[in-house]
C-alpha cells in the first residue's frame, strides 16, 4: 500500500480487526478504527457521512454476528448487521473509489461435501448465521465492483471464541466434550490478518477461501489446544448435537484454499503450527 493511503477497519476491536490494526500501525497507512460505538454499519447515512468525511482508499469488514446461536434467536438482527451492513459499506466503497474488503465464513456450505469446497461450489447455507453472511457477500458483489471476499473457518485469537472455552475449561480442570463429528480448518487470526493485507493490497478482486492447511474435528482441535496448554483436562468425543460449546455448525467445511493456489499466492500454514506459535507467543493465556 502506498504513503498515506486510508484502511478503514470496520470491526476493529475483533479478533481478526484487531490483528490488522496492530500489522498496519507502523506502516505509512492512515488507520481509520471503528466499532459498533463510532460508527453503527446497518445505519446507511451513518455509515455514508463517516465514508464521506475521511474518503478512505480501502474499507475491512471485520464487523458482524458471529454467534451462531444467537443468530438462529434473533434472524432480523443477524441479517440486518450481516447482510445489510455489507450492503452499506459497500455501497459507501462504491460511491468513494474505494476497495471493499469482506470477511466471510465456511458456513455458507450445507456440510453434505466430502471434500473441502472450493471457490466454485454452490453455496448452500443451512443456518441463520450462514445465509445472512452469504447474503452480505452477494450484497458486496452487487454494489462494489473492487472487492475482496476472504472466507475462512475456525478462527482462533485474542478473545471469546471456541479456543478460549477449550482453554477456560482446561485450567479448570474439567471434562471437555467436543463434537468429533464436525470438521473444518482451524486459522490463527494473526496468519489470516497478515494474508488479507496481502490481498486487499495486490490480489485481483474475486472470492479467496483463506484458512489454515489441513483439517480436523471439534474433538481433535480441542485435543490439540489442551494438550500444548500443559493441562490435565479429558476430552470426550460427542455428537455435535451434545457439544455444549458448539451450535450446530456444517458437518464438513474444510474450504480448499484454490483460488490461492491458482493465483500463485501462498497460503497460511498448517492449522497445527499457527496454533503451535500463538500458544507459545501468548504465555498469558496459560
Amino acid at each position: 500500500m502506498n504513503h498515506m493511503q486510508k484502511v478503514w477497519i470496520c470491526g476493529a476491536n475483533g479478533r481478526v480487526g484487531r490483528k490488522m490494526t496492530e500489522l498496519l500501525e507502523n506502516t505509512p497507512v492512515e488507520l481509520l478504527l471503528t466499532d459498533l460505538d463510532a460508527v453503527d454499519i446497518t445505519d446507511p447515512k451513518a455509515v455514508r457521512d463517516y465514508a464521506g468525511m475521511n474518503r478512505p482508499h480501502f474499507i475491512v469488514n471485520c464487523a458482524g454476528l458471529t454467534d451462531v446461536a444467537m443468530c438462529e434467536e434473533n434472524k432480523e438482527e443477524a441479517f440486518k448487521v450481516n447482510a445489510l451492513g455489507a450492503r452499506n459499506l459497500s455501497v459507501a466503497a462504491r460511491m468513494g473509489k474505494a476497495r471493499m474488503i469482506q470477511l466471510s465464513t465456511d458456513d455458507v456450505f450445507d456440510g453434505s461435501g466430502q471434500t473441502p469446497y472450493t471457490e466454485f461450489d454452490t453455496p448452500n447455507p443451512q443456518t441463520v448465521y450462514g445465509k445472512s453472511k452469504l447474503a452480505g457477500e452477494n450484497f458486496v458483489k452487487e454494489f462494489c465492483n473492487r472487492h475482496i471476499i476472504v472466507r475462512s473457518s475456525w478462527i482462533f485469537g485474542e478473545g471469546s471464541s471456541y479456543f478460549s472455552k477449550i482453554l477456560k475449561l482446561a485450567g479448570e480442570g474439567k471434562t471437555i466434550y467436543a463434537a468429533s463429528d464436525q470438521t473444518a480448518a482451524p486459522t490463527g487470526a494473526s496468519e489470516l490478518a497478515e494474508k488479507i493485507i496481502e490481498l486487499m493490497d495486490s490480489a485481483p478482486d474475486g472470492l479467496y477461501h483463506v484458512t489454515g492447511q489441513g483439517s480436523c474435528s471439534r474433538f481433535e482441535f480441542a485435543q490439540e489446544i489442551v494438550r500444548l496448554s500443559g493441562h490435565k483436562a479429558e476430552v470426550v468425543p460427542v455428537a455435535a448435537a451434545d457439544d455444549k460449546l458448539t451450535a450446530m455448525r456444517p458437518s464438513y467445511s474444510v474450504l480448499d484454499n484454490m483460488m490461492l493456489r491458482m493465483s500463485g499466492i501462498a497460503q497460511l500454514p498448517e492449522w497445527r503450527l499457527m496454533l503451535e506459535r500463538f500458544m507459545r507467543d501468548r504465555k498469558d493465556f496459560l
